[in-house]
């Protein structure tokens, strides 16, 4: 018998943070901390994410890695000093699937934002001339896969980031400082924020329906949709969907019909390689409910009910992405979410959420029949959970 050892090579280790961003968490690396074959994009890389949060997992636990099973704690991201002028970090966030040996790169996670921050401080990759000894230290972000800008807001205590405090972010348990971020014109001028040119369009989803919907991209893709055409009242939490086989492929089915009207993807096939974008969310009209931690909030305390899928299943809260479509679609007369809002012009919503409730602002403004947003601001927080270095098997080289 040949002795083990000489197949199974010793686990490799990389320097590695683990953060929770908002109601979101994942594992936070250096560009140039990684192994050299990862420090460029490619199958490389992937694996050795994929392995890091332990996917692709039949048992649908990641028991073998730093991931925590859903799709708010399968989250990797790399930062490295920012090559755009007047940024300060570049952010390269990965979706990673859980049963799939597959990284989504195609869309940003907002809740990480106010990690990403926080991260570039402390491992140095902002300017010690731009972090005051006191006070809120603006960290500029390019968010690389999207290539837009946002802008973190990191308390500075003593001259080192400041993350215990008492704001308080529905879908967290324990409060923490506050970091308020903004997403700065996440709709470019020469993009088409209503890819089909419409604020309201007819999905013909064959076998399922036909159903109003506001397909917006800012923040990220998203198709919403009116709760009471697929069968819901808007204050469902999560286990009234996620214990429902037949309804999530039917979510599935409107989000691949909703991807090619957008013009995302050409091919109903192509939605299955491509999970975290667009996402699917439906609203409804302010009404009373409990939320998945049992707190009582009225109807009178939002302005309307926003559940959204990501990756297959309904979130916990809300994605800092959505959050930005929430924001910008609220401020635009005549979109779903402006008229569930009660219509009318608005500058910020609070909305409700399987956790609670989220208050997000939008600057929206119509020049020559087209909207555009210079900006959407939300706080949220962020918190170094654990840092050091995770091991992975060697199997990426």
């Amino acid at each position: 018998m040949s002795h083990d050892s000489q197949v199974h090579k010793p686990q490799v280790k990389i320097p590695a943070t683990y953060i929770r961003g908002g109601t979101s968490k994942g594992v936070f690396f250096n560009l140039t901390d990684l192994p050299a074959s990862c420090q460029v994009p490619g199958k490389p890389r992937d694996n050795m994410l994929l392995r890091v949060i332990g996917s692709p997992d039949p048992y649908g636990k990641q028991t073998d890695g730093m991931g925590g099973a859903t799709s708010s704690t399968s989250k990797t991201v790399i930062l490295a000093k920012s090559e755009q002028v007047d940024h300060d970090v570049d952010y390269l966030f990965g979706q990673v699937a859980i049963d799939k040996a597959f990284v989504d790169w195609s869309g940003n996670c907002g809740n990480l934002t106010a990690a990403v921050g926080s991260f570039a401080i402390s491992s140095g990759l902002v300017s010690a001339d731009r972090i005051p000894a006191n006070g809120i230290c603006e960290v500029r972000i390019w968010q690389k896969n999207i290539s837009k800008t946002i802008i973190a807001h990191v308390p500075i205590t003593n001259g080192e980031v400041q993350e215990t405090g008492d704001f308080e972010l529905d879908g967290v348990t324990f409060p923490a400082a506050e970091v308020k971020v903004d997403f700065v014109a996440p709709v470019d001028p020469s993009e088409a924020m209503f890819p089909t040119g419409n604020l309201v369009d007819d999905l013909v989803v064959p076998d399922i329906g036909t159903f109003k919907a506001t397909m917006i991209m800012a923040g990220i893709p998203t198709i919403f949709l009116n709760a009471d055409e697929i069968g819901y009242t808007g204050t469902e939490l999560q286990d009234a969907i996620n214990n429902d086989d037949e309804a999530l492929a039917r979510f599935e089915t409107i989000r691949a019909y909703g991807a090619i009207k957008m013009g995302l993807i050409s091919d109903i096939e192509e939605a299955k390689a491509r999970q975290h974008t667009p996402k699917v969310a439906f609203v409804s009209h302010a009404q009373d409910y409990t939320t998945s931690s049992g707190k009582n909030i009225t109807a009178g305390e939002i302005d309307l009910h926003v559940r959204a899928l990501s990756m297959g299943k309904l979130h916990h809260a809300m994605m800092g992405t959505a959050a930005v479509a929430i924001g910008t679609a609220a401020a635009i007369p005549g979109t779903l979410v402006n008229i569930a809002a009660g219509s009318g012009e608005r500058s910020e919503v609070t909305f409700g959420h399987p956790s609670g409730t989220l208050k997000v602002g939008a600057q929206a403004e119509c020049v020559n029949d087209n909207w555009t947003v210079k900006k959407v601001s939300m706080s949220r927080s962020a918190r170094v959970l654990m840092e050091g270095q995770v091991r992975v098997p060697a199997l990426f080289e």
